[in-house]
C-alpha cells in the first residue's frame, strides 16, 4: 500500500517517487512513548504505508503493535524486529496469525536473530550459528502459515516433535497442525540482517530484507548482496521483484542541523558502542564499511569506557547525514530524495511525531488532493501543530 509524494529537488521542481514511508516506533525506554495513536491515525489518513515496533529487553514488538494498530484501518503493521530468541518459531507463528485475523490480514513478520549479549544475557541462550538457527526458524514458521500439514523439524536447533529419546522427554509428543486456520498461507516474512552473509540470506529464504543502516551512496554493495541470496531462492518463495528492502531513518526536523544532528548522535553512539562487546558489534560493523570505522573506534572506546556523552559528540555530523534526515523541513525533503532510485522499497521514519508528521508534510510537496483540495502539506502541517501543542514529543 504505497503512495506517490512529490519531492522539492534543489532546483525548486519537483519529482514523484514511489518509495513507500512507515514509522518505525522502536522500543521503549522507561516508558511508553506519547503520542503515536494520533500520529499514526494523522498519517494513515495521508498514505502512511505501516508501522513497526521493536524490542530489545523491555517492551516486546507484539503488544505495542495489536494495541495501537486497533486504531487503525488500512496500515500494515510490522515487527521490526521479534527476537527469534524470545520466542519458539510455533508460538511466534501463533502470534502472527492471530494478529494477521485481528487486523484484517495486515500483519508483516519481522525476525531477527539478535546479538550474543541479548541472546546470551537476556534469554540465557547460545548464540552459535546464526544464520543456520534463522533458516530452520523460518522453515517451521512457514509450515505453520501454510497448515498443509503436522509440523515437524528434525534440525540442529528445533525439533518437532521432541524425540523420546530427548533428555526429559515423555515420549508422548506428537506432531500438529494449528487449530486455527491462518488467514494467509503467505504472511510476509522480513529479516533483519546486516552481516552480509545474513543479508544474502533474506534474499533467499525471506520476502524481504531490514536494514540496520542504509545509506544511499552503498546501495551498489547492498545489490550485489541481495542479488547473490536471489540466485538462490526457491521458486516456491514470491518473485524477487515483489522483495521489499526496508530501513530505519531517524529523522529531527530542526532549524539548526547540527541540533538536529545532536538529538542523532546517542543513538548512533548506543548502537555503535554499546550495542555488543568490541569483539562482536555487528551494528558498528555496518557502519564501519560506510568508512568510519576510524571515528567509531574512538566512539566505542568512549562508550565502553562509561562516557557517553562525549561518545556521542564524536559521532561525526557526515554520519549522521548519510543515515538519517536532520535539518529544517525542507532539507530533510530533499535528503529523503536520496533513497530514490535506491534497492530501498520503504523508509521507516523514527523520531518524535510532530518532526514525523512535518516529514511527511514537507515530501508531500505542492501535490494536491484528488479532488483538488487542500494541499496535502497544509493539511499535515495543521495536524502536527495541532498534535504538538497537546503533546510533549518523544525522543528519536
Amino acid at each position: 500500500m504505497g503512495f506517490g509524494y512529490y519531492v522539492p529537488t534543489r532546483r525548486g521542481a519537483s519529482a514523484l517517487t514511489t518509495l513507500r514511508i512507515g514509522i518505525q516506533t522502536g522500543y521503549w525506554s522507561r516508558k511508553p512513548p506519547k503520542g503515536i495513536v494520533p500520529a499514526l491515525v494523522a498519517a494513515e489518513a495521508l498514505g502512511l504505508d505501516s508501522v513497526w515496533t521493536a524490542e530489545a529487553y523491555g517492551s516486546d514488538a507484539f503488544t505495542p503493535l495489536a494495541w495501537w494498530g486497533s486504531r487503525t484501518r488500512r496500515l500494515r503493521l510490522g515487527t521490526g524486529i521479534a527476537q527469534m530468541a524470545a520466542r519458539t518459531p510455533t508460538a511466534t507463528a501463533m502470534q502472527a496469525i492471530t494478529l494477521d485475523h485481528l487486523s484484517g490480514g495486515r500483519f508483516v513478520l519481522g525476525l531477527g536473530a539478535s546479538g550474543p549479549q541479548v541472546v546470551e544475557g537476556w534469554y540465557g541462550q547460545p548464540y552459535r550459528r546464526p544464520l543456520a538457527r534463522t533458516r530452520e526458524y523460518v522453515d517451521v514458521v512457514r509450515q505453520v502459515f501454510t497448515r498443509e500439514r503436522p509440523v515437524t523439524a528434525d534440525g540442529d536447533f528445533y525439533r518437532l516433535p521432541l524425540p523420546a529419546d530427548a533428555p526429559g522427554a515423555t515420549g508422548l509428543g506428537k506432531a500438529l497442525k494449528p487449530t486455527v486456520h491462518p488467514r494467509r498461507a503467505d504472511i510476509p516474512i522480513v529479516l533483519a540482517a546486516q552481516g552480509p552473509k545474513n543479508v544474502a540470506l533474506a534474499a533467499e529464504i525471506a520476502d524481504g530484507w531490514m536494514a540496520g543502516f542504509y545509506a544511499p551512496r552503498a546501495d551498489a554493495e547492498h545489490r550485489e548482496l541481495l542479488a547473490a541470496g536471489f540466485a538462490q531462492r526457491s521458486g516456491e518463495r514470491t518473485p524477487s521483484s515483489r522483495f521489499e528492502v526496508l530501513a530505519t531513518v531517524p529523522v529531527v526536523v530542526r532549524d539548526d542541523v547540527e541540533a538536529a544532528a545532536d538529538v542523532i548522535r546517542p543513538h548512533i553512539a548506543l548502537y555503535a558502542g554499546g550495542m555488543g562487546s568490541k569483539e562482536a558489534n555487528f551494528h558498528k560493523a555496518s557502519l564501519d564499511r560506510l568508512g568510519y570505522a576510524e571515528a567509531l573506534d574512538e566512539v566505542q572506546d568512549l562508550y565502553l569506557a562509561g562516557r557517553k556523552e562525549d561518545a556521542a559528540r564524536a559521532v561525526p555530523t557526515e554520519l549522521v547525514e548519510e543515515i538519517a534526515l536532520v535539518g529544517p523541513a525542507e532539507k530533510v525533503a530533499r535528503d529523503l530524495a536520496r533513497w530514490d532510485g535506491t534497492a530501498l522499497t520503504t523508509a521507516l521514519l523514527q523520531g518524535d511525531p510532530s518532526s514525523v508528521l512535518t516529514v511527511l508534510a514537507a515530501a508531500q510537496g505542492s501535490r494536491r488532493d484528488a479532488d483538488g483540495g487542500t494541499p496535502v502539506s497544509a493539511r499535515v502541517r495543521a495536524t502536527a501543530g495541532t498534535w504538538a501543542a497537546k503533546v510533549a514529543p518523544t525522543k528519536a
